[in-house]
């Protein structure tokens, strides 16, 4: 008999902010509840906490991205040009 060989986890789907927020919400609502295990507990928040760090990168780049469009600085000040004229 062959051995079964461990596999990797297959790699969660990429969630958009928004469902990645819904997903936290619903976990939230599990781990509200009382009716998990202290295991299912753990691995609800582990996957919170993965959810809640890529939504903070995602609005990261978002901020950093709206800085860029608006021509802010570091102190989020506008950052003036004198116009040609």
């Amino acid at each position: 008999m062959s051995a079964k060989k461990n596999s990797p986890p297959a790699p969660e789907p990429k969630l958009s902010f928004e469902g990645a927020l819904a997903r936290l919400s619903a976990i939230v609502g599990e781990l509200e509840s009382g009716e998990l295990t202290l295991e299912e507990s753990l691995a609800r928040f582990e996957e919170g906490i993965k959810l809640s760090r890529a939504s903070q990168a995602e609005l990261d780049k978002a901020e950093a991205r709206i800085e860029e469009l608006l021509g802010l600085d570091e102190s989020g000040q506008p950052i003036l040009t004198e116009l040609d004229s």
